[in-house]
C-alpha cells in the first residue's frame, strides 16, 4: 500500500526499515548559471550526498555540477553572459533553456529547490516552484544591498532560507525581512595550492630567476575578449621597464578556440606568456603579483594572499546605465568586505595597458606596498571564514528544511 504523498522512487528507507526519515530518496532541483554558482552547488551537493545518500539531484548543472551527480535539465553553460545590454541578444536563447528546465521540475516534481546566484533566471524558476509548493533555498545571495533593491518584496514571497557568503549580508536582509543565514564563503576551505613553487614552475617551464605576474582577464570569452588587449598592453609595457615572467590563466584547454578569443591567440603566443589551463589556485598561490578581472578570482587571489590590481569593462551603454544603478562605494568584492580600498580598482575608461602596468611596477618593486596589502588581504580572508565549513552548514539548513516538511 501506497504512503499517501510519497511517490515509489521515495520508499527506500521504510521498505528497508530504516528509522532516520533523512534516508529517503529525496528528489532536488539544485540550479546554477555561472562557473562560481556551479562550483559553490557542486560543492553543496557533496555535502548533501554525505547527509542523504540516496537522494537524487537535477536541474540546471555545470561541469562541476555534473561530476558531482547532477543529472542535467539544461546545462549551465548556456546560460552564462555577462552585462545589461549584452543579454538582449541572447534572450530567446536563455528563454528556450528556461523552458526545459520548467519542464523538468514540473515533471519531476521536486521535494525542495537549491537555486544559485544569477537572479533575473532564478527568480523566474523560484515563482514556479512557489506554485508547486516548493520550498526553495536560494545559496548566494542576490547584490540587492548594491542595486536593484525592489527585488526585496520579491525575495520575501520566493526564497524560504537565504544563504548568505559574505559577512554583511546577513545582517542586511533579516532587516528586511528575509530569512538569512551567513554560512561563510566556499571557497575559504578549498582554495589552496596542490605544487611546491618549484614544482609548479618546473611543470610549466617558467623561469625562477624573475617575478611572476598572474593575469586573469575572466573566465568567460566575452569578459575576456574585452579585457585582452589592454592586458597584452601591460605585458609589453612592464617588459619595457624590467624583466619578468608572465602566466595566463584559462578556465579550459578550448578556452582560446572562441571565436572572440581567436584574434588574440597569434598575439599571445609570440610573447613570453605561458598560458596555463585549468590551474588558477596554484598560479595565484605563487605569482608575485596578479591581474585580475573583478569577479570570484580576486576573493580567490584574496584568500592565496596574492597582491594584485582588479579591472573591469563592459559595453559603453552598460557602464552608463550601471552608473545609474549600482550605489557601493567599491566595484571589488575585496574592497567591499575590507570596507576600504584593500586592491587598486581599475574600471571602464579606467583600466588601460599603461594603468595595468604602473599598477604591477609599483606591486613588484615596493615591497612596504605589498606588504600592506598583503595584510589588507588577511582581514578579508578572515572575515569570509565564517565559524565553520560553509557547505557544511548549507547543507544542515537544507536537511532541516526537508525532514521538517516532510513530518
Amino acid at each position: 500500500m501506497r504512503r499517501p504523498g510519497l511517490r515509489p522512487g521515495k520508499l527506500l528507507a521504510a521498505a528497508g526499515g530504516s528509522a532516520r526519515l533523512g534516508l529517503l530518496a529525496y528528489k532536488l532541483l539544485v540550479s546554477a548559471g555561472e562557473a562560481s554558482g556551479d562550483l559553490y552547488a557542486a560543492e553543496l551537493v557533496k555535502a548533501l550526498r554525505q547527509r542523504l545518500p540516496d537522494a537524487e539531484f537535477f536541474g540546471s548543472a555545470g561541469p562541476r555540477m555534473r561530476a558531482a551527480g547532477v543529472r542535467a535539465a539544461i546545462e549551465a553553460e548556456s546560460l552564462s553572459v555577462v552585462g545589461l545590454v549584452e543579454v538582449v541578444a541572447h534572450i530567446p536563447r536563455i528563454y528556450a533553456q528556461y523552458r526545459r528546465l520548467i519542464e523538468a521540475l514540473e515533471r519531476e516534481r521536486p521535494d525542495l529547490a537549491i537555486l544559485t546566484d544569477s537572479p533575473d533566471f532564478h527568480f523566474r524558476v523560484a515563482r514556479r516552484l512557489k506554485r508547486l509548493g516548493v520550498p526553495v533555498v536560494y545559496l548566494i545571495a542576490p547584490q540587492v544591498w548594491a542595486w536593484r533593491k525592489g527585488r526585496i518584496p520579491t525575495m520575501r514571497k520566493l526564497i524560504d532560507r537565504l544563504l548568505c557568503i559574505f559577512p554583511f549580508e546577513e545582517d542586511f536582509f533579516r532587516r528586511h525581512g528575509i530569512p538569512a543565514t551567513y554560512i561563510g564563503h566556499p571557497l575559504s576551505r578549498s582554495v589552496r595550492a596542490t605544487l611546491s613553487k618549484q614544482d609548479f614552475l618546473d611543470r610549466y617551464g617558467i623561469p625562477a630567476d624573475r617575478p611572476l605576474v598572474a593575469l586573469l582577464p575572466g573566465s568567460r570569452a566575452g569578459e575576456a575578449a574585452r579585457h585582452m588587449p589592454y592586458v597584452l598592453d601591460a605585458v609589453e609595457a612592464i617588459l619595457r621597464a624590467q624583466p619578468a615572467a608572465f602566466a595566463l590563466g584559462a578556465p579550459a584547454p578550448s578556452f582560446f578556440e572562441n571565436r572572440e578569443l581567436k584574434l588574440f591567440r597569434e598575439r599571445i603566443f609570440r610573447s613570453p606568456i605561458q598560458v596555463i589551463e585549468g590551474d588558477t589556485w596554484n598560479l595565484l598561490a605563487h605569482a608575485d603579483v596578479a591581474l585580475a578581472a573583478s569577479g570570484t578570482v580576486t576573493l580567490e587571489a584574496a584568500l592565496l594572499g596574492v597582491p594584485m590590481a582588479t579591472f573591469y569593462r563592459v559595453t559603453g551603454l552598460s557602464w552608463a546605465l550601471g552608473r545609474l544603478l549600482v550605489q557601493v562605494p567599491y566595484y571589488s568584492m575585496v574592497n567591499l568586505v575590507a570596507g576600504r580600498a584593500v586592491v587598486p580598482e581599475l574600471m571602464q575608461n579606467e583600466m588601460s595597458g599603461q594603468r595595468l602596468a604602473a599598477e604591477t611596477l609599483a606591486l613588484l618593486n615596493d615591497g612596504v606596498k605589498r606588504e600592506e596589502m598583503r595584510r589588507g588581504l588577511r582581514e578579508v580572508a578572515s572575515a569570509l571564514s565564517g565559524i565553520g565549513n560553509p557547505m557544511d552548514l548549507a547543507a544542515g539548513i537544507v536537511e532541516d528544511l526537508l525532514t521538517t516538511r516532510r513530518r
